[in-house]
């Protein structure tokens, strides 16, 4: 698309909201229910757009992309009216006689969505409900490498929805160079922690409020205690998942000394039993997005201790589920967010030195705790910091409606899903409504000494 062609989507769209046909809560509920009509009647079509973009099988599609989606609609549609309502509080009576306090959640007005290649449907749609809930208008801008979903992303939002309301604009890095030049409202994007800077430096520039959903690199500390099994089973699902293209998934693993070889051998059976002798073969084996990635993979594992794993067709895209044993802190696998599915792992003998450990580096998108210990529980909990942490469990913390969903520090900026979804597309306006029954006259000058001590005794 043409830069003014762009410009002329973008004033028809502030046009139309300024009609504040958007800021009806029926309207909102309308098009939230529209949105899903469309989801379920493009389902065979997003199901065969992931396919040929990341080899997603039908299962995963539903439940991380489709299934997620209209689960996060219809927790909105029942939830909206509540959300919306004007929320009165507490007016101190001493200060404001005779006053009452509402805060009023208004839209930002108009929202640049920007979503990655990894999920490019579900961290496409999952802000739009947002943004939709709190009554904007909303340009999507989808990823060119997943072309084949935002094709259909395209298709599916221009024939359900008028293109004042909510456009679809595609294109590469210069397109989205053009967009983040345009005035927005707010602007949500999710991508690498690089881009992130850029987009806020972008931002920056109008002074437009931003949700920055990021990266890094995810713990994983295995304790001696640990259900040694369960925490196998769920840690390769969670990094094998998307082929570990994924921002919360497990990115390296901390596993206590004592248990690290029977820790090792259920790793690896737990990849054979899902995926079998050879996963390039296995139909639930996600593919790598592109050779660049595949390449940049490679280099991770570079003179590398390899346990398990380590084969590659570039052309295919294919990278085998990897781990890597006896790993150093300055080893090039541990400087970067690995994205893709290689699991380095470190032992400890103190879990304080891990804690230590996680604390001098950025702080991650997710943090994982296999453990019995209560105790080690808490501390972990008090003593780390990250965008969202979970206890014997990786990456379903994701899908609790009732949860927010974000990062901290370099993770991201911003928090969204349910309530706080509707909340960070709205902007929290305070509202005091004053009677003209009575008037104070301290507050008016002359500021006589007398008003002075009657100010401090009431604020005392």
């Amino acid at each position: 698309m043409k830069n003014n062609d762009i410009i002329k989507v973008l004033d028809n769209q502030k046009f139309f909201y300024n009609t504040q046909a958007t800021k009806d809560i029926d309207f909102r509920i309308r098009n939230l229910k529209r949105l899903k009509q469309a989801i379920v009647k493009y389902e065979d079509n997003i199901n065969d757009a992931l396919y040929k973009d990341l080899r997603k099988s039908k299962f995963e599609t539903y439940a991380t992309e489709i299934g997620i989606v209209i689960d996060e609609i219809n927790f909105h549609i029942k939830k909206l009216k509540k959300w919306a309502k004007p929320t009165r509080v507490k007016t101190p009576f001493l200060i404001h006689f005779y006053s009452t306090s509402y805060i009023y959640h208004e839209p930002f007005g108009h929202v640049l969505i920007i979503a990655p290649w990894n999920y490019p449907f579900q961290l496409l749609m999952s802000p739009l409900i947002g943004a939709i809930s709190a009554g904007n208008v909303v340009t999507l801008k989808p990823s060119e490498l997943a072309i084949n979903t935002a094709n259909v992303v395209e298709e599916m939002i221009t024939e359900f929805f008028d293109q004042q309301y909510i456009s679809v604009i595609q294109g590469d890095k210069h397109v989205s160079q053009e967009l983040l030049n345009q005035k927005w409202d707010y602007i949500f994007f999710t991508g690498s922690t690089k881009i992130g800077r850029i987009v806020y430096q972008a931002a920056a520039t109008n002074l437009t409020p931003v949700t920055l959903e990021l990266g890094g690199k995810s713990p994983v500390i295995v304790d001696k205690d640990a259900n040694l099994d369960k925490a196998a089973r769920r840690i390769v699902w969670g990094k094998l998942l998307n082929a570990g293209q994924t921002c919360i998934a497990p990115d390296y693993l901390f596993v206590h000394k004592k248990i690290k070889h029977e820790f090792l051998n259920k790793l690896k059976f737990y990849i054979t039993l899902f995926y079998g002798d050879n996963a390039e073969e296995s139909p639930y084996y996600t593919k790598i997005i592109n050779k660049k990635n595949i390449l940049r993979l490679q280099t991770l594992i570079k003179d590398a201790d390899i346990y398990s794993g380590g084969k590659v067709n570039v052309e295919n895209l294919y990278f085998e589920p990897t781990i890597i044993n006896n790993v150093k802190p300055d080893d090039l696998i541990m400087q970067e967010e690995i994205f893709g599915p290689l699991l380095p792992l470190l032992e400890f003998n103190v879990l304080n030195d891990v804690i230590n450990f996680i604390n001098k580096r950025p702080k991650p998108l997710a943090l994982y705790y296999f453990s019995k210990n209560k105790k080690n529980q808490k501390i972990i909990l008090k003593q780390t910091s990250s965008g969202g942490t979970a206890i014997n469990e990786v990456i379903m913390h994701i899908a609790n409606n009732n949860l927010p969903f974000g990062g901290v520090g370099e993770s991201g900026i911003g928090k969204y899903h349910g309530k706080y979804s509707f909340n960070t597309f709205s902007n929290a306006k305070s509202m005091l409504k004053k009677s003209n029954i009575f008037d104070s006259k301290i507050r008016f000058v002359p500021y006589t000494h007398a008003k002075y001590k009657l100010m401090k005794k009431i604020i005392k």
